[in-house]
C-alpha cells in the first residue's frame, strides 16, 4: 500500500507540475486584456488638466477597442484593453503611492502617464524602483534626459524651445510700437517653473529684454497683491506666467480688482484649462494659452478629436491631442511588437517613428524621447483661438485693451 501511496503522490506531483508548465507557457502567458494604469490628478489643483488627460485616454482605448484591441503574439489573437487610474491628489509626494496601488494591486501591465514634471519626476522615478514600464507627456526633456531612466519615455516640447515663443511672437507679430516694454515674469515655485522660468531668462538676455519684475510665484497662495503692487509700480504691460490653473484664476481676477492694465498676458500649463475660462467668464478674454495640440492641426484624427472634445465639454481643447497621442503611441507600440511585455514595449519605442499620429510625425530618440513643437493660442469669446504658429486665414492676435474698456 505504501508503494501505491508512493506512486499517487508522484503521481499527483508530476501532474501539478505539468499543470504549472501550461500555465506558464508563452500561450497561456498572456491574459484577457492588456491592464493599462495611470496616476492621474483627479483631486486637487490640478484636477483640471487631470480630468483632461484622463477623457483623452478613454477615448484612444475605446478607439482601439473599436478595432478588436491589439493583436498579442502570445494570446494568438486580439485583447482588449482596459485602462486603470489612480488619484495622485495632485501631490507629488502621493504619486508613488498611486504607482504603488496600480502595480501591486491592479497588476497593470504598462503606465502611462500623470500631468506636469513636478508629479512626473516622482512617477518616473517610481518606475525605475519597481522596474514598469512608464509612457508619459508634459515632462520637461531638461529634467528627464540627465537621469538616463530606463524605465520611462517621454514625448514633450523642451522648456527651452517653447520659452522663446512670446519673443517670437512679438517680433513676427506685433509691430515695434506695439511691442511690451516692461515685461514681468512669475513662475510657479516649483522645479517646473524654474525650468520654465531659466529658458524665459536666457531668451530674453537673447531678445534684448530685461524683465521689470521677476518674481517666484506661489503655489496656492489667496493673495498675490505683493507681485501685483511691484507690477503697477513698474508700469508692467505684459505678463509671462507658469502656474496651476486654480492660481492662474486668483490671479487674473486680483491683477482686475488692482486695476492692472496688461496689454499681453501669456501663461502656460494654467491659463489652457477650460476650468480658467469657466470662472473667469469675459474676463479670461485676450488671455493668451500655450498649446500642445490643435483640433486644427491637418493629421488624420484632429478634428474627429476636437468634436468630441467640443460635443462632450462645450469647449475647445489645445492639449487633448497630445495625451490622445502618448496613449495612441503606446498602443502602437504594443501593436508594432505583438506583445505587452515591458521590455520589448520599451525597445520598440526607442529609435522608434510613429507616423499620422494626432500629434504629427514622431521620432524617438536612443533614449525614448519625441519633441514636438508648442502653440499658442488666445481664450476669445469662451474659446481657445490658435494663432501661432500662424495658420493661412486663421485668428490673429488682440492685444487687451485696460479693463475699463472692454
Amino acid at each position: 500500500m505504501k508503494g501505491k501511496k508512493g506512486v499517487m503522490w508522484l503521481g499527483l506531483f508530476l501532474c501539478a507540475l505539468l499543470v504549472c508548465a501550461v500555465l506558464n507557457s508563452p500561450a497561456m502567458a498572456a491574459g484577457k486584456e492588456i491592464l493599462i494604469g495611470a496616476p492621474v490628478s483627479m483631486t486637487g489643483p490640478l484636477a483640471p488638466d487631470g480630468l483632461e488627460l484622463k477623457w483623452a485616454y478613454e477615448q484612444a482605448v475605446a478607439d482601439w477597442n473599436k478595432k478588436g484591441g491589439i493583436f498579442i503574439k502570445e494570446a494568438g489573437k486580439k485583447l482588449p484593453i482596459r485602462l486603470v487610474v489612480a488619484d495622485d491628489e495632485s501631490e507629488p509626494a502621493k504619486v508613488a503611492a498611486a504607482m504603488e496601488k496600480l502595480i501591486k494591486i491592479d497588476k497593470v501591465d504598462l503606465m502611462l502617464g500623470t500631468h506636469s514634471a513636478s508629479m512626473s519626476v516622482p512617477a518616473c522615478n517610481a518606475a525605475e524602483k519597481y522596474q514598469v514600464y512608464y509612457h508619459t507627456t508634459t515632462h520637461w526633456p531638461e529634467m528627464w534626459t540627465p537621469e538616463h531612466y530606463k524605465w520611462s519615455s517621454v514625448m514633450f516640447f523642451s522648456a527651452t524651445g517653447a520659452s522663446d515663443v512670446p519673443f517670437v511672437i512679438w517680433e513676427t507679430m506685433l509691430k515695434k510700437e506695439d511691442r511690451p516694454k516692461n515685461v514681468a515674469l512669475l513662475m510657479e515655485d516649483s522645479p517646473d517653473g524654474m525650468a520654465f522660468g531659466n529658458g524665459f531668462r536666457a531668451h530674453a538676455k537673447e531678445h534684448g529684454y530685461t524683465y521689470a519684475v521677476d518674481e517666484p510665484w506661489a503655489i496656492g497662495a489667496k493673495d498675490y497683491s505683493s507681485q501685483i503692487l511691484k507690477m503697477k509700480a513698474k508700469n508692467v504691460d505684459a505678463i509671462l506666467l507658469y502656474g496651476a490653473p486654480t492660481d492662474a484664476i486668483t490671479l487674473v481676477r486680483q491683477i482686475k480688482e488692482a486695476k492692472l492694465n496688461v496689454k499681453y498676458m501669456h501663461g502656460w500649463k494654467g491659463t489652457w484649462a477650460n476650468e480658467f475660462a469657466l470662472a473667469l467668464g469675459k474676463d479670461a478674454s485676450y488671455v493668451i494659452c500655450d498649446g500642445f495640440w490643435s483640433e486644427d492641426f491637418p493629421y488624420p484624427l484632429c478634428k474627429e478629436l476636437g468634436r468630441r472634445y467640443t460635443a462632450k465639454f462645450h469647449k475647445r481643447s489645445v492639449s487633448t491631442g497630445a495625451f490622445y497621442g502618448t496613449a495612441q503611441t503606446l498602443f502602437m507600440a504594443i501593436e508594432r511588437t505583438q506583445s505587452y511585455d515591458k521590455t520589448a514595449v520599451r525597445d520598440t519605442f526607442r529609435n522608434g517613428e510613429y507616423k499620422n499620429t494626432v500629434m504629427g510625425d514622431l521620432k524617438f530618440d536612443a533614449n525614448g524621447l519625441a519633441l514636438f513643437s508648442s502653440t499658442a493660442n488666445q481664450w476669445w469669446d469662451g474659446k481657445q483661438m490658435l494663432f501661432y504658429p500662424a495658420v493661412k486665414g486663421g485668428y490673429k492676435l488682440k492685444l487687451a485693451p485696460p479693463w475699463g474698456q472692454r
